[in-house]
């Protein structure tokens, strides 16, 4: 059973580095795909101002000799875009914004480009790539495919359409009471930011939860007001009686789910499950009897029965050396060492013994006898 833990433990830890993997990779592609995007969509760009640009010192140099471009297969056509300029690659996430402060219904005005100073409502916020679309602002002719005419049910070839415009470009404008005249005028919000309080919104809503303010003036910018969509019961839509009724009993006979679900809902094999499928477990004993016996029946060879013989010595030697309790054997030396060592010990820790300091007795002085 040990082994099957083991074994667990480890193709978890493979799976883990797989996928860790696997998500590397995925975010170079990403990053490669996005900066192509950004590419191409630049270079398209590019291209069309370039022939805007030709074209018109071309009419401009040739006068009434310049060519006639509305005419022919272009005809209908002239003066139009692609439809891929309508959806500009997205930005990276590291390079994306963390609060976005525009959303559909806000009042903005272009501050800069060839749309400057107009001021209209937004239709359209793409978060992906910090663009908006602005009603009446920005337009242009728009090329529609022939597979597109049956679906949009138009019949001409180009159509008016609203050119995204990035957040740097815009700024909201807001009426503010005037603190002279008393009188409501809009403002052009240069700096905004965004903060608390935080808000629950309704399952429908696209707004975010957090406030935006005036930057220095920390005046509260509200959001749009959204209209709650109006759902309407179709066809093969189910009542709402039917849904919330209970049509099942648990019993004992029968398990309120199949026991496929449990190994879709956690991993089948995983270290924290308490039992185990009797298939896998007789599969994994089937393996362990199988090591074994390749083990028992390996080729013997002269060599294998050198190394054979002195594995047997050293194991022989290391077991005079043990006791019964598998433990090694001090030797002779290594239990006078530590003799020692411990009489040194317990030497150095006994106090040494007072001094007495003794009455020395001093010596008679005696008179010189006198000489003849």
């Amino acid at each position: 059973m040990q082994r099957v833990i083991q074994r667990t433990t480890s193709a978890r830890k493979q799976a883990l580095r797989r996928t860790i993997k696997s998500q590397e990779r995925q975010q170079l592609l990403d990053r490669i795909q996005t900066k192509r995007a950004r590419k191409d969509y630049g270079a398209t760009l590019s291209a069309q101002f370039q022939t805007a640009r030709r074209n018109r010192y071309e009419d401009w140099e040739k006068g009434p000799l310049a060519p006639m471009r509305d005419s022919g297969l272009d005809r209908t056509t002239y003066g139009g875009q692609e439809g891929s300029v309508l959806h500009p690659p997205r930005l990276p996430k590291h390079e994306q914004r963390r609060h976005v402060l525009f959303a559909e219904g806000d009042r903005v005005c272009v501050i800069r480009g060839r749309e400057q100073g107009k001021i209209n409502v937004i239709t359209q916020v793409n978060r992906d790539s910090e663009t908006v679309l602005i009603k009446d602002v920005n337009m242009g002719d728009v090329i529609i495919p022939e597979w597109a005419k049956d679906r949009m049910s138009h019949n001409a070839d180009i159509q008016a359409q609203a050119f995204p415009v990035p957040f740097d470009d815009i700024r909201h404008v807001i009426p503010l009471e005037d603190t002279e005249t008393g009188k409501l005028e809009n403002v052009l919000v240069k700096h905004a930011y965004a903060a608390g309080p935080y808000h629950e919104r309704a399952p429908h809503s696209k707004l975010p939860r957090y406030s935006r303010y005036v930057a220095g003036l920390d005046i509260e910018i509200p959001w749009p007001m959204e209209e709650e969509p109006v759902i309407t019961d179709g066809e093969m839509d189910t009542p709402r009686m039917e849904v919330e009724a209970s049509t099942f009993a648990a019993t004992l006979s029968q398990p309120p789910m199949p026991s496929t679900v449990i190994d879709e809902l956690r991993n089948k094999y995983g270290k924290f499950r308490t039992r185990h499928d009797p298939e896998y477990l007789r599969a994994k004993m089937m393996e362990d009897y199988e090591k074994e016996y390749k083990e028992t029946v390996s080729l013997t060879t002269p060599k294998t029965e050198a190394a054979n013989m002195r594995a047997a010595k050293a194991l022989e030697r290391r077991k005079a050396r043990t006791d019964a309790d598998g433990n090694l054997k001090m030797s002779k030396d290594t239990i006078k060492f530590i003799t020692e060592q411990m009489q040194k010990a317990t030497i150095a820790t006994q106090p040494a013994p007072l001094k007495t300091k003794a009455k020395q007795a001093k010596p008679k002085q005696t008179k010189p006898k006198a000489t003849a």
